[in-house]
C-alpha cells in the first residue's frame, strides 16, 4: 500500500485538496447539527447547552406559517424542475443540429454569457426593467394601452420571474453538459441512420436522446436531491414586505430566524429537516430510476 502511495503520490497530493475541503467544510460542520437538538446559549457552547430533544421541530411543525413556507418552497422547487430542467436539453440538441459553426459559437456564447452576471446584478437588473415607473417593460406595456404592473410588489408575479430568470441565466452553461454527452454519441449511428432514410425528428429520438440518457437521468437524480434548497440569494432578494406570502421560503425563513433573531437551535432544527427531506427525496428517486432504467446515481 505504501509503495503503490510512494509511486502514485503525485495523485494523492492532487486529491489531498478536495479531500481536505470536504473534510473542513462539509463534515466538520456536521459537529453543530446537535444544536438542532438544544436549546443553545453562545456562553455555555455546544457541549453545555441544554438538550431539549424534538422541542424546536415541534415548534416549526405547530407554527402558524408551516404550511404556507413548506408549500412555497415545494411549489417553486416543482415548477423551476418542470420548467427549467427541460430547457437545455432542448438547447443543447438544437445547437447540436446546427452545421454553421459560426452561428452554433454565436448562440452558445450569447446564452452562455448571463451565467457569469451575479444574483445581486440580476436581481438589480429584475428591479430596474420592471419598474412601474421607469421600467421598459412597463412602458411597453403603457405604449399600447396598459396600466403599470408592480411586478416586483404582486404576490402572484414572484413565481413566473423567478423561474424565468433562472432558465435565462443557467440555461445555457447547463447545455454544455449535454452537448458534451452528445459529442460523444458514435456519429456513425447517424451516418447510418441517414442511408436508411431517417428524419432529424427520428435520429434525435432514437439516437440523441438514448444517448444522453444517462446524463438526464443523474442530473435529474441530483436536481430532486437539491429539490428543497431554492436559491436563497435570489429569493431574499426578490423578497419585498408586498410579495412575502409567495416569497417566503424555508432558506429565508431561516436566515431571518437564525441571524437575524439569533435562534441559532430553532435555525438548525428546520434547516436539518430540510435535509432530511432532501436526502429522502434523493434515495426514493435514485431508486425509482434505477428500477425503470436500470441507472442510478448510487
Amino acid at each position: 500500500m505504501l509503495g503503490k502511495m510512494k509511486k502514485n503520490y503525485e495523485l494523492y497530493l492532487l486529491i489531498l485538496i478536495p479531500v481536505a475541503y470536504f473534510t473542513i467544510f462539509k463534515y466538520w460542520p456536521m459537529y453543530g447539527v446537535q444544536i438542532a437538538f438544544k436549546d443553545f446559549v453562545a456562553s455555555k457552547g455546544v457541549w453545555g447547552s441544554e438538550w431539549v430533544g424534538l422541542e424546536h421541530f415541534q415548534r416549526f411543525f405547530e407554527s402558524y406559517n408551516f404550511k404556507q413556507i413548506v408549500g412555497n418552497t415545494l411549489l417553486l422547487s416543482l415548477l423551476n424542475l418542470a420548467i427549467a430542467f427541460p430547457f437545455p436539453i432542448i438547447v443543447a440538441i438544437m445547437l447540436n443540429q446546427l452545421r454553421q459553426q459560426k452561428m452554433k459559437k454565436f448562440i452558445q456564447t450569447t446564452i452562455y454569457a448571463p451565467y457569469f452576471i451575479s444574483t445581486v446584478v440580476l436581481v438589480g437588473m429584475l428591479f430596474i426593467f420592471l419598474s412601474p415607473t421607469s421600467g421598459l417593460i412597463n412602458h411597453i406595456v403603457t405604449a399600447f394601452g396598459g396600466e403599470p404592473i408592480m411586478f416586483m410588489g404582486e404576490e402572484k408575479w414572484f413565481r413566473p420571474l423567478y423561474i424565468f430568470s433562472s432558465v435565462w441565466q443557467e440555461t445555457g452553461f447547463a447545455s454544455v453538459i449535454y452537448l458534451a454527452a452528445l459529442a460523444g454519441i458514435d456519429p456513425h449511428l447517424h451516418e447510418a441512420a441517414v442511408m436508411d432514410g431517417a428524419s432529424k425528428w427520428h435520429r434525435i429520438r432514437h439516437i440523441d436522446l438514448p444517448g444522453i440518457a444517462p446524463t438526464i437521468i443523474v442530473l435529474f437524480i441530483m436536481a430532486v436531491g437539491n429539490l428543497m434548497n431554492v436559491g436563497f440569494e435570489k429569493a431574499f432578494l426578490m423578497q419585498t414586505d408586498l410579495n412575502v406570502a409567495t416569497s417566503e421560503i424555508i432558506p429565508t425563513y431561516v436566515y431571518k430566524v437564525g441571524i437575524q433573531r439569533a435562534e441559532y437551535s430553532f435555525s438548525a432544527a428546520i434547516g436539518l429537516f430540510n435535509s432530511v427531506i432532501n436526502l429522502i427525496l434523493l434515495v426514493i428517486v435514485n431508486k425509482t430510476t434505477k428500477r425503470i432504467s436500470g441507472k442510478g446515481l448510487f
